[in-house]
């Protein structure tokens, strides 16, 4: 189990990450979001880590309030949240709005290894790895 503490007062729940590629690795900020099917890193991030969108697995879009942003689907060497690590890890390469001041979100493709407990007045998540 880990617990992780956030600040509760904040309008998006941040999550720490971290981001390895060919040109070493980068702290990221997240957005703990479990409306997103999948974990989504903004381009800039990606590129200058050395990944381009050739090496891409599939051409993606997300459809948002504000419309369709296309995108693609990039297996990363690793990728690292909330006490844990994957290797191969597959994050979706998408433009977010500039002023938000994240590097992405983090999404189902992540969340859907663990048991997870939110407690927003507490301003802590409780994240337990399922088993398998």
């Amino acid at each position: 189990m880990t617990i992780r503490r956030f600040n509760p007062a904040d309008d998006l729940i941040i999550v720490k990450a971290r981001l390895y590629g060919p040109r070493g690795h980068r702290p990221l900020a997240l957005a703990f979001d479990t409306a997103a099917t999948e974990t989504h890193i903004v381009p800039e991030v990606v590129d200058d880590l050395g990944y381009n969108p050739r090496q891409g697995e599939a051409i993606t879009s997300v459809s948002s309030a504000i419309g369709k942003e296309p995108g693609y689907m990039l297996r990363v060497t690793r990728f690292a949240s909330l006490g844990f690590t994957f290797a191969g890890f597959a994050v979706h390469v998408h433009d977010l709005p500039e002023n938000i001041g994240i590097h992405g979100l983090l999404g189902l493709s992540f969340l859907r290894h663990f048991n997870y407990e939110v407690r927003s007045l507490e301003g802590r998540m409780r994240i337990d790895r399922i088993a398998g």
